[in-house]
This record gives structure tokens, sequence and C-alpha cells, in this order.
């Protein structure tokens, strides 16, 4: 069975680099679990509006949103206890951070699109 990753802030738009993410996960044959408050459907997935809606267990969450909101939803994504959390770059947020490594999440700060084409992911 695949893994399931969460892409927060998942974008419609072909040119975002979230929307190259959720594409190239589909494609490595990952069940991908695109979220976004307004937004429907990228790429064909149909898109979760609330991490509070996840009920899977997943294995990583890709973030793809200010480092700020990071910061305020930081509980919320622990409590779907991920084994990793990966923060493209503009995501970082010490204070996520710091609560992800007292759950005991393993804390990337990394590029998932690089990631995923050097098989690293």
């Amino acid at each position: 069975m695949p893994d399931n990753i969460v892409v927060l802030g998942a974008s419609p738009k072909p040119e975002r680099y979230s929307n190259k993410a959720v594409t190239m996960l589909k494609e490595k044959g990952y069940n991908v679990i695109p979220v976004h408050p307004a937004v429907k459907e990228v790429n064909g997935i149909q898109v979760t509006a609330d991490l509070n809606d996840i009920t899977d267990d997943i294995h990583t969450v890709t973030l793809y949103v200010n480092g700020s909101m990071v910061a305020n939803m930081a509980d919320i994504i622990a409590s779907l206890k991920p084994k990793r959390v990966i923060f493209n770059p503009g995501t970082e947020s010490s204070e996520a951070k710091k609560v992800f490594f007292e759950k005991g999440i393993e804390v990337l700060e990394a590029c998932t699109l690089v990631l995923l084409r050097t098989n690293q992911f």
C-alpha cells in the first residue's frame, strides 16, 4: 500500500511548486492528499479543505504555506502523527519545528521536488 503524503497548500496553478509536487508524488506512486481550504481539485485529485478531516495514517506532510501559518497549525499537523514533515523553502518555522521535535516527528528542510528527482524522498 502506498504511503499517504499530505501536500499542505496545494495549488491548482501548474506553475506553483505545490502543484508540481502533487503531480510528481502521484507519478511516483504515492497516495497524495492535497490540502487547501479554497480549492476543490488539483490535477484530478480531490482536495481536503481542513487537516482535521484527515483520518488516514500519514507518512509525510510537505509544506507549501507561509512559515507563520505553519506555526499556527503545528499542533494540528502533529496530531496527524506523520513520520516526517518537510519544510520546503520559504515555509520554515522554528516554533513548528520545536513542536514536531517534541512529538518525535522527523523534520527536513528540503525541496520535495529535489528529493523526488534524486530518489531521496
